[in-house]
């Protein structure tokens, strides 16, 4: 829905009402607002911000790619997702960004198989972004979610494969490739939230939710159509 809804000329901040509206609707909850003190039900997160973009006065334009991030809490449980979308037409170089940050997204994905190690699902996502000229943040990671927000284990977005706790039936999993076009350093702005790109690069963030089954991995935010392509 927010896919669909973002163009050029709109705020932060009215992303962040749509989505709170449309998750209350359907009998959830936005896990994010209050977590910690968080203000916002979404994350919205444009250009050289990573993560953790507070919703508000920011009006996307033309050539902007945003970062939204979303959690919803229903029964008692939580699912965590990603994307990150381009605002009206965009550079060559940042849809690149975005669909080699989805592809180490779903190759991350494809290694969460019973018996294979945390370390396997990292190494494929920094394989693949590094092959393709850029840098993973090492700073932030994803993580096991399920009744709470982060739980065990933490899934890093870069290592050795063949480390790390082995995966088991049963376990779901945050998976959340951070990936830059220059450097992996970030830094915290003046918000105390919003993390930044160290050298003003752009960023993309991808997340699915993703349980572990005797018959592989089972994409639990799944939607029909990516709507930035």
């Amino acid at each position: 829905m927010l896919g669909r809804t973002i163009e050029p000329g709109i705020t932060t901040k009215e992303l962040d009402r749509l989505a709170e509206r449309h998750i209350r609707n359907e009998g959830g909850t936005p896990t994010f607002k209050n977590y910690r003190g968080f203000p916002g039900s979404i994350c919205a997160s444009p250009n050289d911000m990573v993560v953790h973009g507070i919703p508000g006065k920011v009006r996307l334009r033309e050539g902007d790619i945003v970062g939204i991030d979303v959690g919803v809490t229903m029964d008692g449980y939580i699912a965590d997702a990603a994307s990150t979308f381009p605002v009206g037409e965009v550079s060559e170089e940042a849809l690149r960004l975005l669909q080699v940050t989805e592809e180490a997204l779903m190759l991350g994905i494809a290694k969460c198989t019973v018996g294979n190690r945390v370390g396997d699902i990292s190494h494929a996502v920094q394989s693949h972004a590094e092959a393709c000229g850029y840098s993973v943040v090492e700073s932030m990671v994803g993580h096991g979610v399920g009744r709470e927000m982060h739980e065990d284990p933490q899934v890093p977005n870069f290592g050795p494969p063949g480390q790390g706790p082995e995966l088991r039936e049963g376990m779901v999993l945050a998976i959340e490739p951070m990936v830059n076009i220059g450097g992996y350093e970030v830094e915290i702005g003046k918000d105390n939230w919003a993390i930044y790109t160290k050298d003003g690069s752009l960023s993309a963030h991808f997340e699915h939710t993703v349980a572990i089954t005797k018959d592989g991995p089972e994409i639990l935010t799944e939607w029909q159509v990516d709507p930035w392509k």
